[in-house]
């Protein structure tokens, strides 16, 4: 270093780690290393990360980024997926990630979050996508990581370890942005379409997520909800687009201190003092967030999380039926009971479904065959609204050879 410049080095330092601390560009790179390596952000008080526990990047394990191609996608601006798996949730995640990159139009790179047992069960099943696909498609797994004076907590909050969708602003460092999806999620639309909702995004809007209910009458959180929740019927986070760099760089109102705080200061403390009021886990400590910071919440349509609650009872989804559903949650598991069978058929549609093959005949067809015999349930009387935006994929979509 030439004398004189260490001073100046110096007094530069704190901007630098302003700049990579998320009040950047999209296209400045806060780090040096590889993309193939972990990411290492500038953190308070010169830790590679930062958070209310410093334990929860330090341990976390980023493993190197799989493609399923040899020529990974790069310089192309791609959908970012992100998705965390566990327990028996390998299958269920495969069609979820099928039924994205049949409807794409563009790429899409999936961020998988595991238990360390399954990613060679991923990387088998993901590595045997026909090579049109795989053009189109590319994933990066990491292992499953917690604060880990709290790890058991964390990861039974709800769902197994789903709560770990609250520590991606930590870990995905070098993204600005994210759609997080539950693993019982099905993409009847484009990708792209749903991605699209970002560039609604007023100024302040850091997170996109639909509401929970769509009539009061019915509502879990206004009935039952032991916690502060977002609007009337509190929100969903299945499915959740997800602003990484607005988040890091906003302080959120909140009844824990007279100051604001930042996200990772946030979740610990929030998780203790509503812990035993929480029934629906990491997803409450969301609707708490945003009830205090309902400005920060640009709320989707129904039909972007439409879920057995929208029509078991008759359709209360109104823009599902002129539209049809663009993304299906069969969340309590109805893709694997006789509950309610017009979800599992779309489920079983997409799961058959051969690569390559003709949607209409391939898809529709049975997907149409298999509603009528749910027409005796509730859901099932209004088949249109599952096949409507598959109907219009299959008349516009350009299928893969």
């Amino acid at each position: 270093m030439a004398p004189g410049s260490l001073p100046l080095f110096i007094a530069l330092w704190p901007l630098l780690g302003w700049v990579c601390h998320g009040n950047r560009v999209p296209s400045l790179q806060c780090q040096a290393s590889s993309a193939w390596a972990a990411p290492q952000a500038p953190g308070r008080g010169g830790w590679p990360c930062w958070g209310t526990e410093l334990s929860v990047c330090p341990s976390h394990k980023l493993l190197p980024l799989t493609s399923l191609d040899t020529n990974p996608i790069r310089g192309t601006s791609c959908i970012q997926l992100s998705v965390v798996a566990c327990g028996p949730r390998l299958q269920e995640t495969l069609v979820m990630l099928k039924s994205s990159v049949l409807t794409m139009r563009s790429c899409v790179h999936a961020h998988i979050f595991a238990e360390d047992e399954l990613h060679g069960a991923f990387q088998e099943e993901l590595s045997a996508w026909p090579a049109a696909y795989k053009k189109r498609f590319a994933f990066t797994m990491y292992a499953i990581s917690f604060p880990q004076s709290h790890t058991a907590n964390w990861k039974q909050l709800f769902k197994p370890c789903a709560s770990q969708r609250l520590f991606l602003p930590l870990i995905l460092q070098s993204l600005d942005a994210v759609l997080y999806v539950d693993t019982d999620i099905l993409f009847l639309s484009p990708v792209e379409d749903l991605w699209s909702y970002f560039y609604r995004f007023n100024s302040s809007q850091l997170a996109g997520m639909a509401p929970e209910h769509e009539a009061t009458q019915i509502g879990w959180y206004n009935r039952f909800a032991r916690h502060p929740y977002f609007g009337k019927t509190g929100i969903n986070s299945g499915v959740m687009l997800f602003n990484l760099t607005r988040v890091r760089q906003t302080f959120f109102k909140n009844d824990l201190s007279p100051s604001p705080l930042t996200w990772d200061d946030l979740l610990l403390p929030l998780y203790h003092k509503y812990r035993l009021n929480l029934t629906w886990g990491d997803q409450d400590l969301i609707n708490i967030i945003f009830h205090h910071n309902s400005e920060k919440l640009y709320v989707l349509p129904c039909q972007w999380n439409f879920r057995p609650d929208h029509c078991m009872y008759g359709l209360n989804c109104a823009t599902a039926l002129p539209l049809g559903v663009h993304v299906l949650h069969g969340n309590r598991g109805v893709y694997h009971n006789d509950k309610q069978p017009a979800f599992s058929a779309v489920y079983e549609a997409i799961r058959h479904f051969p690569f390559g093959g003709d949607m209409e005949r391939h898809l529709l067809a049975p997907l149409r065959a298999a509603l009528q015999v749910t027409e005796h349930t509730y859901c099932g009387r209004m088949p249109a609204v599952f096949t409507a935006s598959l109907q219009r994929i299959t008349d516009d979509f350009l299928v893969f050879d």
